[in-house]
């Protein structure tokens, strides 16, 4: 069970509005370590920088989108079995398919409820305490 408060969040979505309101839920959920960037080419850097243990990222993005960014991320010796949780707007089982080949831990469709968001992250940690 680890304590939310010791897991690092990297949140990557091109609207400032939705990773607002990620950041928010997930301080609720009780993240105190949370990082954003609005392009997925920044967040990479960032994360080879100063590593986290989950990555939030929005599907459609322009430039590297959120499939390339988790194709990126699964490449790379280091920061290959970071967490990483699909953000979409979009329910098509495409996408999803997409995603899980490339090795993507979870996936929210958006709009989602906090709950929903904690349901997920727990899916891949476990129980947060």
């Amino acid at each position: 069970m680890p304590a939310a408060s010791a897991i690092r969040v990297m949140v990557v979505d091109d609207q400032a509005s939705m990773r607002a309101m990620v950041r928010h839920a997930l301080q609720d959920l009780g993240f105190r370590d949370i990082r954003d960037k609005a392009e997925a080419a920044e967040a990479l850097e960032a994360i080879r920088a100063d590593r986290v243990h989950l990555i939030l990222s929005d599907y459609n993005m322009p430039g590297m989108t959120g499939l390339e960014f988790l194709k990126a991320v699964r490449a790379d010796p280091v920061l290959g079995k970071t967490a990483f949780i699909m953000l979409t707007g979009s329910a098509d089982r495409g996408v999803v398919q997409e995603a899980a080949a490339a090795g993507v831990n979870n996936y929210v469709v958006k709009p989602f409820a906090p709950a929903a968001l904690k349901e997920k992250i727990e899916r891949v940690f476990g129980e947060l305490s």
